[in-house]
């Protein structure tokens, strides 16, 4: 009579997917006797309240791990390890969902049990994703969806079709992820996984917009919100809602785009999880009261945000944007010191985020997971031809019998050698070969990305910005404008939105090569300085470079990009703090050493007394990313100097 209770809950569950009441059937698991029955009840009520009630959560799966160790039930302790992980990764406490996969997964080893095994891999692919380390993340995913493939087991694949997609959503290769989540749906919708369900149709609604098919992802993210209301799925209903304000926002609905950002921002007293991905919400809603004209209210946003990057430092990278936000507020409001503070900040935080290891590493594992199946059936081919040589070389042994054994087996040894020597050979350059055009394959992708996002940045920010600058002019000459402040307002932000463009174009510059030689660096600098004699009045400036001997040096772009930066920053400090009369700029080489030296003959400071501002620290820190050696020298009515070291020749 007992197990038939349990049979029937179980359909209960199925066919309601816990929604019903997760409370009474917390309560009816207590009451079964099976151990093995009860365990798996605990395992799947504890991870259905992972989406609603976290306290609970915990509660039910700490229970269930006693229960299990008592009655020494391996199986339930594995799968019950495994779903404590997902509950620390749900919550934010990424290092002890780390622990709980790895330890998971080495119970499903020891114990062999498959399907847990590979659900553990596909959790480790997703926490080390959450982490930024997507090759590593690329490869478990994949794994996962071998070990599904080889189980027969269509329902699992779901989850890994989802998760590689979301690898490449992240490499913004759009139309690839959107394939894998469309697989992924299909299979989530043929076994009626409706939690999961939630998830694909916001992933697909992701990618949707970023292809700008923006109606179609409108429709997406309403067909997950209305699942995840239904499914009482609150953190994808709340991830849903913003993902849902970014496209009306997108499409121009500002009021509906805030009214929606809001309503994500709604969230229960006790709801504790996913509070990182506020940042966003907040600088969104920022962003669209400045739209508005609201200045003050958007600062109260802003400022919000800055609390959450204070309580989770992890995320302080994720803030660039909140600062461009808040200098535009600052602006507005006439505070030009705040501005200008959090301008920096956008630039600094920008600067440090570009980094070519993970698009390097993940070309290579697709690569290698296509090709795995191939070098498989090659293997199983060269396995027969071996066993057929064998049956060859048996029948040619009855054939000459003992009279030529001897003969025989020597001349088959020398061929055997012989041929062995040449397959090590002709396998040696298969390799070189698939080594080279692995390379090829990779340098190709990486150079297209970064086409791409160059030509982005020039055509449609760098457009954008010169509109703006259209614009400013437009009104003042365009309408008789009385107020000086608003004139002086309009002139800052000119000026702002220039040195924008001309920053965006040193940025372009280095992007668009992947080595930066000596006299590139000459010419750029030598081009900023004609600019800055121009703009200056009164400072004469001296370029002098004695680097001939070292011919044609070649800097990566992340240096040549530094040292342009501290050079540019220099003179930029030197023209707005010293009063200079001179400045001067020296390339030389010393001991093997490319020194840059900018000097000017200005009131200098007292370095013992003074604090080093944003400027310094900057050039200290792109100088220390380079390992180079920077000497900043100045005293009051002699001038400052800084001198540059670079142990590159």
């Amino acid at each position: 009579m007992k197990k038939q209770f349990f049979i029937l809950l179980l359909c209960f569950i199925s066919s309601f997917g816990f929604a019903q009441n997760l409370d009474s059937l917390y309560a009816a698991a207590k009451a079964i006797k099976n151990d093995s029955a009860k365990l798996r009840l605990y395992n799947k009520i504890g991870f259905s309240y992972i989406f609603n009630d976290t306290k609970k959560a915990i509660q039910v799966i700490q229970e269930g791990k006693a229960l299990a160790k008592k009655a020494e039930f391996n199986y339930g302790l594995t799968e019950l390890t495994n779903t404590h992980g997902i509950y620390m990764d749900v919550t934010g406490k990424s290092d002890s969902a780390g622990f709980y996969f790895e330890k998971a997964l080495k119970m499903s080893r020891e114990f062999e049990f498959p399907q847990i095994e590979s659900m553990c891999v596909n959790n480790l692919g997703m926490f080390n994703w959450n982490r930024g380390n997507y090759d590593k993340a690329l490869d478990y995913f994949f794994q996962s969806l071998k070990m599904n493939e080889s189980l027969n087991d269509e329902k699992s694949t779901g989850s890994s079709l989802n998760n590689i997609g979301l690898i490449y959503q992240e490499m913004n290769l759009s139309e690839k992820a959107l394939d894998y989540h469309y697989k992924a749906l299909k299979v989530r919708e043929k076994y009626n996984l409706e939690n999961a369900q939630v998830a694909s149709l916001n992933n697909i609604g992701i990618n949707l917009k970023d292809l700008g098919r923006i109606d179609e992802a409108i429709s997406f993210y309403i067909r997950g919100i209305d699942l995840a209301n239904r499914k009482n799925n609150l953190i994808e209903y709340y991830k849903l809602l913003d993902n849902l304000a970014n496209a009306y926002n997108e499409n121009g609905n500002i009021d509906l785009a805030l009214k929606t950002y809001l309503k994500a921002l709604d969230k229960p007293d006790d709801y504790d999880a996913e509070e990182k991905s506020q940042l966003s919400s907040y600088n969104n809603i920022a962003s669209l009261y400045n739209e508005k004209e609201n200045p003050e209210v958007a600062l109260i946003y802003a400022k919000k945000g800055f609390e959450l990057v204070k309580k989770f430092p992890e995320i302080q990278q994720m803030s660039a944007d909140l600062h461009l936000t808040a200098a535009e507020s600052y602006y507005m409001l006439g505070d030009f010191n705040k501005a200008r503070l959090n301008k920096a900040q956008y630039i600094t935080l920008k600067d440090s985020i570009f980094s070519e290891k993970n698009a390097k590493a993940i070309a290579a594992i697709e690569v290698k997971y296509e090709t795995q199946k191939k070098e498989k059936e090659i293997l199983v081919q060269r396995a027969e031809l071996a066993e057929h040589k064998l049956t060859i070389q048996q029948r040619d042994y009855q054939i000459y019998g003992l009279i030529g054994v001897t003969l025989i087996l020597g001349l088959i040894g020398f061929l055997f050698y012989n041929q062995q020597k040449l397959k090590n050979r002709q396998l040696h350059k298969e390799n070189e070969l698939k080594d080279a055009l692995l390379k090829i394959e990779t340098q190709n992708i990486l150079q297209e990305q970064r086409l791409r996002i160059s030509r982005d940045l020039h055509d449609n920010i760098g457009a954008q910005l010169t509109f703006i600058i259209s614009s400013i002019d437009n009104l003042k000459y365009g309408f008789d404008i009385k107020d000086k402040k608003l004139t002086s307002k309009l002139e800052t932000i000119s000026e702002f939105t220039t040195a924008t463009i001309y920053e965006l174009r040193d940025t372009i510059w280095a992007m668009n090569k992947t080595k930066i030689s000596l006299e590139d660096l000459q010419s750029r600098i030598s081009n900023f300085i004609d600019k800055a004699d121009l703009a200056s009045d009164g400072v004469t400036f001296i370029f002098n470079s004695n680097t001939s001997e070292i011919g044609d040096h070649m800097f990566s772009s992340v240096e040549g990009m530094n040292i342009y930066r501290i050079i540019q920053e220099s003179i930029n400090n030197a023209l707005k703090y010293s009063e200079a009369k001179h400045i001067s700029v020296d390339f030389s080489t010393e001991n093997n050493t490319l020194i840059f030296k900018i000097t000017d003959d200005g009131k200098g400071f007292d370095m013992q007394n003074t604090a080093m501002g944003n400027g310094i620290n900057n050039m200290t820190k792109r100088a220390h990313d380079i390992t180079a050696e920077i000497n900043v020298s100045s005293k009051i009515n002699k001038g400052t100097h800084v001198v540059l070291s670079i142990n590159h020749l």
